[in-house]
């Protein structure tokens, strides 16, 4: 592929420093359709990256965006706060009906605002406020957003260094094989409950991820996750998982805890929960938890009622009838092939490969690799990102609607980026 250099000037005098994906793609990306996005001089890239998790039906999914037009061009409500809508009404009835109901999930529904981060928010405050505690129990390398809340609830110390302030009121506790098996489950843990000399304030909640995508794609035994359920029983805490990436069917299931049989009491959702990319965010917890007084929690853009449309649209285009599960778990194991031969094509390379349905990571061993095969990977057309605390896992993230054609073209493409730079 050849690639003229774009005229980047206006991101580069006038948009924050912040900025950082655009770093990886120096490109102008202009329209995308399904799996692939182009950029404005005519160049097509394979996309495995889906917005960070956003677009797990692809980018401008034709079914959601009829939906989605047709709903704009009858002049439909876009700005609802909380007030009841048509559109809100649609979603909440498919949301019942398809997903709740089916799972035996007896889940109240809030909108807390568009972000993950909203929806993280919330469930911290209504943890605290249903235990009267402050403490909230977190997990190595985890990651729960970027407002104050949620950083003090996440492990990475460059994003935590950007608050500015002490974060408080939050521990951390080892993930699962962290302490690589050598330490049984929740020794730790149990044991500063237990003890009353070991300085842990008796925490209101414990927040997990199933799968740390941030984290490095550090996936959680069921074993692991059910033990936790228990402990949380045993010990009068909430148990909350964060689903904004893994939720929406990323793992193979609607929820990526239903592997493990558990039922948290608070699920925080967001990302692909839209279906379109469209900012919405969802807290669910079980109805013995639902104290708020009216607006005690509240946000001008929680209700996006284009976004209700196309979450409705998906989830009666793809989850009503069962088999969006099945597909992810066999184009899984598709992915896992192809990584478990790129793994034995370079011996010593990688640490690792580990994932669930349609997120899967290899670890690097040498820690400047992944960024040099996810440069690559874009260069040869190929969007990939990294994660991990030092970026050394190449992260693949692929829409659930990616073909096995489209996949088979990515995962050869990443073993090219791979030999051309191990």
């Amino acid at each position: 592929m050849t690639i003229t250099q774009p005229d980047l000037s206006v991101f580069e005098t006038v948009e924050s420093e912040v900025r950082s994906y655009c770093r990886g793609w120096p490109t102008v990306f202009d329209r995308a359709q399904g799996s692939r996005l182009t950029d404005e001089d005519g160049h097509t890239y394979l996309d495995f990256f889906s917005g960070a998790g956003s677009l797990n039906y692809g980018h401008n999914n034709p079914v959601l965006k009829r939906a989605l037009i047709d709903y704009i061009e009858r002049d439909g409500i876009t700005h609802g706060l909380d007030m009841s809508t048509t559109a809100k009404r649609a979603f909440l009835e498919s949301f019942q009906n398809i997903i709740l109901r089916p799972r035996d999930l007896p889940y109240k529904v809030m909108f807390p605002g568009p972000t993950g981060a909203n929806s993280v928010e919330a469930a911290l405050k209504l943890a605290r406020k249903v235990k009267g505690r402050e403490s909230i129990v977190s997990f190595t390398n985890a990651f729960h957003g970027m407002s104050l809340g949620a950083l003090a609830v996440t492990g990475n110390s460059m994003k935590r260094a950007g608050a500015g302030i002490p974060l408080v009121h939050g521990t951390p506790m080892p993930f699962d094989n962290y302490l690589d098996g050598q330490t049984p489950d929740f020794l730790w843990f149990e044991r500063l409950l237990e003890d009353q000399g070991s300085g842990l304030n008796k925490p209101a909640a414990v927040i997990v991820e199933t799968v740390q995508g941030e984290g490095g794609i550090n996936v959680a035994r069921a074993d692991w996750l059910r033990a936790l359920a228990a402990l949380c029983e045993r010990q009068d805490m909430l148990l909350i998982v964060d689903d904004i990436q893994m939720g929406c069917g990323r793992t193979g299931a609607f929820f990526s805890f239903e592997e493990a049989g558990i039922v948290p009491d608070i699920v925080t959702v967001s990302k692909s929960i839209s279906g379109y990319g469209l900012p919405l965010a969802l807290t669910l917890f079980k109805p013995e938890l639902d104290i708020w007084e009216p607006g005690e929690h509240n946000g001008t853009f929680r209700g996006n009622n284009p976004a209700f449309v196309t979450a409705a649209a998906a989830l009666d285009t793809y989850w009503a009838d069962g088999q969006m599960e099945k597909q992810t778990l066999s184009r899984g194991e598709l992915v896992e092939g192809h990584l478990k031969a790129i793994v034995a094509e370079h011996p010593g390379a990688f640490a690792e490969y580990r994932g669930r349905g349609l997120v899967w990571g290899l670890e690097c061993t040498d820690k400047d690799l992944a960024n040099k095969i996810a440069k690559r990977a874009f260069e040869l057309g190929l969007l990939i990102e990294t994660s991990g605390p030092q970026s050394e896992v190449v992260k693949l993230l692929p829409a659930l609607t990616t073909t096995p054609e489209e996949l088979d073209e990515g995962l050869r493409v990443l073993a090219r980026a791979v030999r051309d730079c191990a």
